[in-house]
């Protein structure tokens, strides 16, 4: 088995390449350089948004060292282009990938796939997003669950790859366990590690026509990255100190269950 992976750059996105690498599957890897892990916090912020976004964002990026450490790169030996969002579906990928030939393509964090490169690749070509579709589609969508105070919604979806964001048929569903003393990255990273672990046990467990497509169903919501705001930020931290894992696993919080789809369950 071949498979080619377009990921993001930060630790995360390395991470998933580097465990499936330890498959020896991986025959190619595109690598978009994505924005800062830190960014900078927006002018005219009251004091107190101005620090929570200065907290979250810090403390993502630690969390994020934490829990990938060793992952600022990718194992030596994967024959790689490195893209751009301008070059991400350029002609060059195209060529990238048919040359490589794989059995099966693999996106996680990049961003949106033009129809001609989609077009390109094989019938298995799947994406891995993070969050729960089809109840959480788009942007920043590990941190509305905790928003919405559902801790347990947080997660993530391998889809089939199609031209609707987040919506192809869904093969798995991915949702860490919850711990006392998880934060809202802390949650994130380890959907990550769950993900990674889940994928590449379909990967040496299923055959590739065993692989069921589960057709998205249910409202949901496709959240922009205008949705949210540093204002947000107050009910994770003002009003909750980054604790509503402890209130949830407490009982405190609603306990309604996300209907999850299971690549190994039996029909």
């Amino acid at each position: 088995m071949k498979v080619v992976l377009l990921t993001g750059s930060h630790p995360r996105h390395f991470y998933v390449v580097n465990q499936l690498a330890k498959l020896g599957i991986v025959a190619g890897h595109v690598i978009e350089q994505r924005e800062s892990f830190v960014p900078e916090p927006p002018q005219g912020l009251e004091p107190i948004d101005h620090w929570n976004f200065i907290r979250h964002f810090q403390d993502r990026d630690e969390a994020e060292h934490r829990f990938f450490a060793g992952n600022e790169k990718v194992v030596e030996g994967i024959s790689s282009l490195n893209v751009t969002i301008e070059t991400l579906n350029s002609q060059e990928t195209i060529n990238f990938i048919k040359e490589i030939s794989p059995d099966i393509v693999i996106s996680y964090g990049v961003h949106k796939l033009d129809a001609n490169l989609l077009q390109a690749l094989p019938e298995h070509s799947w994406n891995i997003h993070g969050g729960l579709s089809p109840w959480y589609k788009g942007n920043i969508t590990l941190f509305w669950p905790f928003y919405m105070l559902r801790p347990n919604w947080a997660g993530m979806t391998i889809h089939k790859l199609s031209v609707r964001l987040d919506g192809g048929d869904i093969i798995h569903h991915s949702v860490p366990e919850l711990s006392y003393g998880d934060g809202v990255h802390d949650v994130a990273c380890k959907g990550v590690q769950q993900v990674a672990h889940d994928l590449i046990k379909i990967l040496t467990e299923l055959k590739l026509e065993q692989i069921r497509y589960t057709p998205q169903k249910g409202n949901g919501k496709l959240y922009v990255g205008t949705d949210w705001t540093p204002q947000h930020l107050r009910l994770i931290y003002q009003t909750y100190n980054n604790d509503i894992v402890d209130h949830f696993l407490d009982g405190k919080l609603s306990k309604i269950e996300p209907k999850l789809v299971n690549a190994f369950q039996k029909e």
